[in-house]
């Protein structure tokens, strides 16, 4: 653990601490099901009420779930990899919103992954969901982008 994630994990309070363990369990359970192939995870976790979504290769905001499930339909099956590895979370919540930023790396048989994510969570009811999602490529100067994924 970094010396900064100390410190700001030492400013937790012990309700922060549970919800921030909480989101990130969410995050890891639907990037579990991801690497499998299984697209239902982030399909549960993306509010169907507002859900806005940026990524690397769209070039427009998806604005909601609708379009976002189509996406999801689209790769159901097809993007797997042995492993992932999800670095550096950090959440920062107030209230009844929090925004999960963490890095994630993973060598899958579409592409090698290495985004930086940021994940807005709102509660809806007693379930905390994903209201907004960008998945941002780390370095992308340095990428070398030999096919195109879906």
């Amino acid at each position: 653990m970094s010396v900064s994630q100390q410190s700001y994990e030492n400013n937790y309070s012990s309700e922060e601490r549970v919800l921030a363990d909480h989101l990130i369990g969410l995050e890891k359970a639907a990037l579990d099901k991801w690497f499998k192939g299984d697209t239902s995870g982030y399909e549960t976790l993306w509010s169907t009420r507002s859900f806005t979504y940026f990524d690397a290769v769209v070039t427009e905001r998806v604005d909601d779930h609708e379009t976002i499930k189509k996406f999801l339909d689209s790769i159901r099956g097809k993007l797997f990899a042995e492993s992932f590895e999800f670095r550096s979370p950090r959440v920062q919540a107030v209230k009844d919103m929090a925004v999960l930023t963490y890095q994630l790396f993973s060598k899958t048989n579409l592409i090698d992954m290495e985004y930086n994510v940021v994940e807005v969570f709102q509660k809806e009811g007693n379930e905390w969901r994903v209201i907004h999602s960008t998945w941002s490529f780390i370095r992308p100067m340095d990428k070398k982008f030999s096919h195109t994924v879906v």
